[in-house]
């Protein structure tokens, strides 16, 4: 359950992020708001999340999936330059991050 948590706060580290961009320096007020839940429910959950799990490898799949997330999302909607680079390297976070939890260091 502590892991579904996680990676449900990382889905909305990614959306905190998009609407972080979309808020234009919190000048739009409908992408503040939106910012301001997707941040608190991202670290709320995370915050419950570590209760039960180790913070480093908790952590580090909250980011990877923010910030792959993030990444995605910026190039399929937001028109962010795609390159073979990136999507390389946006794949290796992800394999990082099951390497990780593959290593045995989460309960």
């Amino acid at each position: 359950m502590a892991w579904l948590l996680v990676v449900v706060a990382g889905l909305l580290e990614t959306g905190f992020a998009v609407c972080l961009k979309l808020s234009h320096g919190f000048t739009r007020l409908w992408p503040t708001i939106a910012f301001a839940c997707f941040a608190l429910g991202s670290f709320g959950l995370l915050t419950l999340s570590l209760k039960k799990l180790d913070v480093g490898p908790a952590y580090a799949v909250w980011t990877g999936i923010g910030a792959a997330g993030t990444a995605i999302y910026g190039m399929i909607f937001l028109g962010d330059i795609t390159s073979v680079l990136k999507i390389v390297s946006i794949s290796l976070v992800i394999i990082g991050v099951i390497g990780l939890q593959l290593s045995g260091s989460a309960h």
